[in-house]
């Protein structure tokens, strides 16, 4: 198939993540059409309408649990299709879930943007892509940013503990169960930081603070 006609669907439950990555394929990776998709039902029968892509990107994090079920279904009834993970959780275990499921590469959400270029190239000429530079990458990023404790950002402890997940591109769901929590407590001291760090979205307030870390 001609890179021009070129289709991918990008699967994450953050609208705004699933379209900014949808149009940033779009603009440099060639692909003549681009979806973003939040729900699991919406993604079958979009493929039902406009057929299966070219591409998939799924967010290894769903509000359903993880997408392994929805991974193993692409591949068994679309086979051609291209399957690359994001997630933002670095975990060595869910890259190599992901690898038995013959998925065809695995990127971190905050990756750089040459590095989602190369992957998606990568992928589509029929290699794989799980590079394992990307998660020490992460660790010395870490290592060299900016502490900040929630005081100095106005917060509560159990808020810098939330905002230091979100940081590290955890879902709510994630950030529950690492906490102990509800999604919807998370859900409310996501608003909660948000309304006091004056950001308008997530991607706006993990922007902002790119380069700092919270220390809990």
């Amino acid at each position: 198939m001609p890179p021009s006609e070129h289709s991918a669907v990008v699967v994450d439950d953050h609208p705004l993540v699933a379209r900014g990555i949808a149009d940033f394929l779009r603009t440099h990776g060639g692909f003549a059409r681009t979806d973003a998709i939040c729900r699991a039902d919406d993604l079958w029968a979009h493929i039902g309408q406009f057929g299966a892509p070219t591409l998939a990107m799924i967010d290894f994090w769903l509000p359903e649990g993880t997408a392994l079920p929805m991974l193993a279904r692409f591949r068994d009834e679309y086979p051609a299709t291209r399957l690359l993970v994001i997630s933002g959780d670095g975990d060595p275990v869910i890259r190599d879930k992901v690898r038995r499921l013959a998925v065809d590469g695995f990127v971190l959400k905050h990756a750089d943007p040459a590095v989602f270029v190369l992957a998606v190239a990568a992928v589509l000429r029929g290699d794989a892509w799980f590079d394992d530079t990307s998660v020490v990458a992460q660790a010395t990023d870490e290592a060299r940013s900016l502490p900040l404790s929630p005081a100095e950002l106005g917060l509560t402890p159990r808020q810098g503990e939330v905002l230091a997940l979100m940081l590290k591109g955890l879902p709510n769901k994630r950030v529950a169960q690492q906490l102990s929590l509800t999604e919807q407590t998370v859900k409310e001291h996501v608003s909660g930081i948000l309304e006091r760090l004056g950001a308008r979205s997530r991607v706006e307030l993990i922007t902002r603070l790119r380069g700092k870390r919270i220390d809990v």
